[in-house]
């Protein structure tokens, strides 16, 4: 009897924008969290994988060989309370992975100490904005006041050429003032260099701006990305949202 596929993997199927499936014995698999593996949320603390879905990450990982890396920008230790221990995880935009069975050390360098002040002191004056600590990584998020992003960017670019060895990453609805070094690039070039991984063709998937650096050095490294949702970028191939990631996700299990 032919199993008939379920209504969002025909959709899924039928868009012109599809990613093709994955090779297991010869592809590597990259995905984002916030916006990729689960929706924004106002809070990023209310932000987990949803049922199931560490069991459909490790079962993926081990068809894959253990190629399978979860990378954020998200500091490596509230990361590694979201993503199961099994997989790969990499924070705070490349500055700390984190292999199968081995879990961060509690202390992270922190950024330097007038910059993470006046980071501070904007994001106290103004309204609905929230500075969020991320080990060496600054966040300023601004979902709740839409209207304060412009100001805030011009004020941390300014704020962030003070600090060369600092750069500012604009994201959605978010601010980062990240070491220049810090990249999601630097984070799969990383991990497309260690035996799990080598070999392999990256497949980067991610949403935001943030992970266009990933997807260029997935494509430049012989292998190919993955939007999430609208917007310009490197990806020729488009997932809706994380329920389609979640959808896509699921057809690639053995």
């Amino acid at each position: 009897m032919t199993e008939t596929p379920s209504p969002a993997l025909a959709a899924l199927a039928a868009s012109d924008a599809a990613p093709p499936p994955l090779d297991p014995g010869r592809e590597a698999l990259f995905l984002d969290f916030d916006g990729t593996l689960a929706p924004l949320q106002d809070d990023p603390d209310t932000v987990w994988l949803p049922t199931g879905g560490d069991m459909t990450l490790q079962t993926l990982s081990r068809s894959l060989g253990g190629a399978l890396a979860v990378v954020s920008g998200r500091d490596i230790r509230d990361l590694d309370r979201r993503i199961p221990g099994a997989l790969w995880r990499a924070g705070g935009h490349g500055c700390d992975i984190c292999a199968p069975g081995r879990h961060p050390s509690a202390w992270q360098p922190p950024a330097p100490d007038p910059l993470y002040q006046a980071a501070y002191a904007l994001a106290a004056k103004t309204q609905g904005a929230r500075l969020e600590t991320k080990g060496p990584v600054l966040a300023i998020h601004y979902r709740a006041n839409r209207a304060a992003g412009p100001a805030l960017g011009k004020t941390l670019a300014a704020m962030v050429a003070d600090h060369p060895a600092y750069v500012l990453q604009a994201g959605k609805c978010v601010y980062e003032l990240k070491p220049a070094g810090a990249s999601k690039a630097r984070a799969v070039e990383r991990l497309m260099s260690l035996p799990a991984f080598a070999g392999r063709r990256p497949v980067m998937i991610g949403d935001d701006a943030t992970d266009e650096d990933g997807m260029k050095a997935a494509i430049d490294l012989g292998g190919r990305a993955i939007k999430v949702g609208a917007g310009d970028s490197l990806a020729t191939a488009r997932l809706d949202d994380p329920a389609q990631v979640w959808t896509w996700l699921e057809a690639q299990l053995p």
